[in-house]
């Protein structure tokens, strides 16, 4: 049961106050054999879901994990899964009857045991070029996994900038809460959007460029000097950060809203 099935079912008189504490004793850290501590209580605490970081894990600790975390919750993300062991989590998912949410250019997956809705905020999620894409679906995943609805465009850099506008015109016809901003070479996308618009701007640079500022360095560089005020910057190629921290923002204005 999620927490807050444990807590509805005691104020319907479900289940005892001992039973319901029993229950709400097994949400802290699930500790899996001798190499991983999966902290369960995080979405309760900060409203983000344990992510697992798979670059560097064994493809049979990854299985694990996904398969514990999804005992006591919804779903669980997983980034930076490795090209060769992509095509093995997938079957993995598709054999014990889990969900999955895929992006374009990415080995970022997200698994899910039943319907997740879009009860968050709204993020608006753009690039600067296709070869960013990837990064910004990383974001997207994060954003979902939190409940948020995301609307995106790609391939909309200042290398034609009349490409922008048209998006930025429908972010704020649908009223998003915070917008993230995935550009490579010089950054530059993030400093006009943030200057259009009345909600925050995450900028995420993207290790896209060459040269002196290549592997994301001026991308970076430009984006934390910038002029304009209400942007915010993560690392380079962090997806999974800025999809974090767009998710908070959009989902507290939304809790603000409805109260």
């Amino acid at each position: 049961m999620e927490i807050i099935d444990v807590l509805e079912s005691l104020k319907d008189g479900k289940i005892s106050v001992s039973k319901a504490k029993k229950l709400l004793s097994l949400y802290s850290i699930e500790k899996i054999e001798d190499f991983a501590q999966i902290d369960m209580g995080r979405r309760y605490r900060k409203g983000i879901p344990e992510v697992v970081f798979a670059e560097r894990k064994q493809v049979d600790e990854i299985k694990k994990i996904i398969k514990r975390i999804l005992e006591k919750s919804n779903s669980v993300l997983v980034s930076r899964i490795t090209k060769q062991d992509y095509p093995k989590i997938v079957s993995f998912a598709k054999k014990n009857k889990i969900k999955i949410k895929q992006g374009k250019n990415t080995t970022a997956l997200l698994l899910y045991k039943n319907i997740l809705r879009p009860t968050g905020g709204k993020v608006g999620i753009i690039t600067a070029g296709t070869s960013d894409i990837g990064v910004a679906e990383e974001a997207r995943l994060t954003c979902e996994a939190m409940n948020c609805t995301c609307i995106c465009s790609y391939d909309v850099g200042i290398a034609g900038l009349h490409r922008t506008f048209p998006i930025i015109k429908k972010f704020i016809e649908q009223d998003v809460d915070v917008i993230i901003v995935a550009a490579g070479m010089e950054g530059a996308l993030a400093s006009v959007v943030s200057s259009l618009v009345e909600v925050p701007v995450i900028g995420l640079p993207t290790s896209v460029g060459y040269g002196y500022g290549e592997k994301g360095v001026a991308a970076l560089a430009s984006m934390l000097q910038s002029c304009s005020l209400g942007l915010s910057v993560v690392n380079i190629d962090n997806g999974i950060g800025a999809g974090a921290v767009a998710s908070n923002i959009a989902n507290k204005v939304r809790n603000f809203r409805r109260q």
